[in-house]
C-alpha cells in the first residue's frame, strides 16, 4: 500500500459522502489534493467526453460511464457492473491510489457519479465522496473551470495510482444483492424502485421491452432526494421521506434495498439513503436484468 498521506476532509462530517463546491476548492489546495473524477452522462447522449474537453474543473480526469463504470450490455442488464479488472485499470489510469480521497461528479444531481461513487464502496474503497451538484453547482458558484484538452498531453498525464479492488462489503455502501435478493429483500423489508412513477406502474416503458416493477417493491422516485438546484435535501428531510416509506409499508431499516431501469440511477437512491442514516443495497441488474428471465413475476400498478 502506497504511503501516501490521506486528504483531510473538511465538511458537514466524517460520515458524510458529499462536499460542496466550496469546500471541494479548499481540498484541492491541500497537500495532496483528492483524485477528482469527472463522469458526466446521460442516458440518451451517454459519455460526455466534448463536454469535459470545453470545461472541467481543473485537475479532474475523465471517466467513461458506459466502458469502464458498465460492462457490455446483455444478460445481465443494460448497465451490468464492468469487471473487476477493467474498473480496476479505470482507476489506476485516473490516478486512484489505495490511499487517495477521491471525489467524483457529473453534470449536477449525481446520478452518474453515484455509480461511480457506489462502485468505489463496492470495492472496497471507503475514502470517496460525492460533489453536492456537482458541475453546475461548482459555475454556480463563481469558481473557475479548465478548458484545456482535457489533461491529455503527456506533460499534464495524470500518475498512475496502484488502486486495488478489495472484497466488497455485505452490508451499507457498496453492498449487492441479486434478483431473488431483491425478490426477498420485497417481501421481508423495503425494495425501493427508482424510476419514474409511470414506469413503475406500467403505464408507460421508453426503455426497457417489458413494463411493470418486481412485486412488492415500493415506488421513490431519486428525483425526490434533490432541490431544483440539483443538490440534495438535507440530511433529516431525506430521513424523514424515507421513514414514511419504510415505515408506511411495515419494512425494517435493516433490510432496505434499490433498483431502477439499469442500476445507475439506483445507485443515487442508495447514496441518499447513506446520506440519511439508512445503508442501503443495490440490486446492479435492476429492471432491465431482471426482465431478461420471463419466469420472474412481473407487477403492475400503485402496489
Amino acid at each position: 500500500m502506497s504511503g501516501q498521506k490521506r486528504t483531510t476532509w473538511t465538511g458537514p462530517g466524517p460520515a458524510s459522502p458529499l462536499v460542496d463546491a466550496r469546500g471541494l476548492r479548499e481540498l484541492l489546495a491541500s497537500s495532496p489534493p483528492p483524485v477528482l473524477l469527472d463522469v458526466r452522462w446521460a442516458l440518451t447522449t451517454g459519455p460526455d467526453r466534448d463536454g469535459f474537453d470545453d470545461g472541467h474543473i481543473p485537475g479532474a480526469r475523465f471517466v467513461d460511464l458506459d466502458a469502464e463504470l458498465a460492462g457490455p450490455p446483455g444478460p445481465g442488464g443494460r448497465h451490468p457492473l464492468p469487471s473487476a479488472a477493467v474498473f480496476e485499470e479505470a482507476m489506476r489510469a485516473a490516478g486512484v491510489g489505495e490511499a487517495s480521497a477521491v471525489v467524483v461528479y457529473d453534470a449536477g444531481p449525481a446520478t452518474a457519479a453515484a455509480r461511480a461513487w457506489w462502485l468505489l464502496r463496492h470495492h472496497g474503497h471507503e475514502d470517496v465522496r460525492v460533489l453536492d451538484g456537482g458541475l453546475a453547482r461548482w459555475v454556480a458558484e463563481g469558481l473557475p473551470l479548465d478548458t484545456s484538452d482535457g489533461g491529455t498531453h503527456d506533460d499534464v498525464s495524470p500518475a498512475r495510482g496502484d488502486f486495488r479492488c478489495g472484497p466488497a462489503p455485505s452490508t451499507g455502501p457498496g453492498s449487492s444483492l441479486e434478483a431473488d435478493g431483491a425478490l426477498g429483500c420485497a417481501a421481508r423489508g423495503v425494495l425501493i424502485d427508482a424510476r419514474a412513477p409511470e414506469r413503475f406502474r406500467g403505464d408507460s416503458e421508453p426503455v426497457d421491452p417489458v413494463a411493470g416493477h418486481i412485486p412488492g417493491a415500493v415506488n421513490r422516485p431519486t428525483t425526490a432526494n434533490v432541490r431544483d438546484d440539483g443538490t440534495f435535501l438535507p440530511a433529516d428531510a431525506l430521513r424523514r421521506q424515507f421513514d414514511a416509506v419504510i415505515g408506511g409499508i411495515g419494512g425494517r431499516p435493516d433490510e432496505v434495498a434499490a433498483y431502477c431501469g439499469s442500476g445507475i440511477t439506483a445507485a443515487h437512491q442508495v447514496l441518499a439513503l447513506q446520506i440519511a442514516g439508512i445503508p442501503a443495497r443495490l440490486y446492479p441488474g435492476s429492471w432491465s436484468h431482471w426482465i431478461t428471465d420471463p419466469a420472474r413475476p412481473v407487477a403492475t400498478g400503485d402496489r
